[in-house]
């Protein structure tokens, strides 16, 4: 008896699951289709964003060389332009690197507009947009004012960043260069208190403090 019980349900059982699958055989089609669509275009576009990135490659390796030989072309600013515009997260920012060390643009507000740029960039991974803002901090340190400055690296300043205490150093060195030694010191010792602050940095620190402010 038991076991006829157990044949009749097992019978229900798949016949319920037989009709839940005809009644709803057009939805599942749907799904199932929508689901091999967005594989298709997950990998199109991981295709796609893998050979723009080779391309980009290519593009700055050849403005790079171009510029080591010494040709003078307006190919290799307008190149480099390009490949920032492109807002790749590994290119972008070493264009613009590369135009400043080697003095291919010489306007601070252009710089600065393609700094803006590349920190803008999405998806980009946090610590290398903290280390672009950083960057601009540094370029921007000869002509800003306090303000700008701290304007410029407030982002940092207020995270937990591995550039925090690189940008607390430079804000240090920048004050002491204004003869604002007392705001210089307070960063110093800031640095110093901060256990998550760089090794290298808090050594630096400590040696500052040492040198430019014992009686």
């Amino acid at each position: 008896m038991e076991e006829e019980i157990q044949i009749i349900n097992e019978s229900t059982r798949k016949e319920k699951i037989k009709n839940f699958f005809i009644k709803n055989s057009k939805n599942i089609i749907f799904l199932f289709s929508a689901i091999v669509i967005l594989i298709i275009i997950y990998f199109v576009f991981d295709e796609f964003k893998t050979r723009s990135h080779l391309k980009i490659a290519e593009k700055y390796n050849f403005v790079v060389n171009k510029h080591k030989n010494q040709i003078i072309n307006p190919e290799i600013e307008n190149g480099l332009i390009e490949i920032i515009e492109s807002k790749n997260s590994t290119y972008s920012p070493l264009a613009l690197y590369f135009i400043i060390d080697n003095e291919i643009i010489t306007d601070t507000n252009k710089i600065n507009k393609y700094f803006d740029l590349i920190i803008g960039i999405n998806f980009i991974d946090k610590e290398i947009k903290n280390l672009n803002i950083y960057k601009k901090a540094i370029f921007n340190s000869n002509f800003a004012t306090e303000n700008e400055l701290i304007k410029i690296l407030r982002p940092i300043l207020n995270s937990d960043s591995i550039w925090k205490s690189h940008s607390l150093l430079l804000l240090s060195e920048f004050f002491f260069f204004k003869n604002n030694k007392s705001e210089s010191k307070k960063l110093l010792n800031e640095i110093i208190s901060d256990e998550k602050s760089n090794e290298n940095i808090k050594l630096e620190a400590q040696k500052k403090l040492i040198r430019d402010f014992s009686d």
